[in-house]
């Protein structure tokens, strides 16, 4: 939290802050049910109280945090029926995103998803979660940039936080990262042998694998966490 001070400008305050807190839940560092106490956020970030709580109202807006009484603001949790919910919707969006990405996009796109590939891949090896997660986004900004449909595009991104969640919790099964790379490696191969059948099947059989493992851990989690 220290880096963000340096960087801080008056004008931008809000929105840095806001940033930093959604990438801080995004990626796990403020966990579901986490209180976000202002006293030490203030000091932590150099910023007035006022200016933390209109950040606070952003993210709750967002449905990132919710006030509980007694309590104040904490990281909202993802239950496991929203889960499931956003998971189909993934199947669904990414599975013909792969499809028409297989069927229209150029060989200059396929060669730029196999870069994003390869960055996973060492990110993989890295067993650094951030940066593992931001290579996975990558990969999918190129495969929905290519799959020539703006609206599939326009719903992924509007879920892309809640979506960074689920995908930041199915990552804490050991084992995931690895499983997740050879999934994606499949999607890859099918893609480049222009095979847009296979290519949707095989990342929707990503997206189920995924959910398997984060819905495990979901529900290891006290159900009261988080919850407004």
């Amino acid at each position: 939290m220290d880096d963000l001070a340096e960087l801080v400008r008056p004008v931008t305050l809000r929105s840095q802050v806001e940033n930093y807190l959604r990438n801080a839940i995004a990626d796990g560092h403020l966990k579901p049910g986490e209180r976000l106490v202002e006293r030490e956020l203030c000091e932590q970030l150099k910023i007035s109280r006022p200016s933390l709580r209109e950040a606070l109202r952003a993210l709750e807006a967002e449905r990132l945090i919710v006030n509980i009484p007694h309590r104040g603001p904490v990281v909202a949790s993802i239950s496991v029926e929203e889960a499931k919910d956003l998971y189909a919707i993934r199947a669904l969006m990414e599975g013909f995103a792969a499809q028409e990405f297989a069927r229209l996009a150029d060989d200059a796109a396929v060669k730029q998803l196999g870069v994003a590939l390869a960055g996973l891949r060492k990110a993989t090896g890295s067993g650094d979660k951030h940066v593992l997660l931001e290579a996975g986004a990558k990969f999918y900004e190129i495969l929905l940039a290519g799959c020539g449909n703006k609206l599939v595009v326009e719903i992924l991104r509007s879920l892309f936080l809640r979506i960074k969640i689920l995908r930041s919790t199915s990552l804490n099964k050991p084992e995931r990262a690895a499983q997740s790379l050879r999934e994606l490696e499949a999607v890859h191969e099918a893609i480049a042998a222009r095979n847009p059948a296979l290519a949707r099947e095989l990342a929707q059989t990503h997206v189920m694998s995924a959910e398997t493992s984060a819905l495990e851990i979901l529900n290891e989690q006290p159900a009261e966490a988080g919850k407004a």
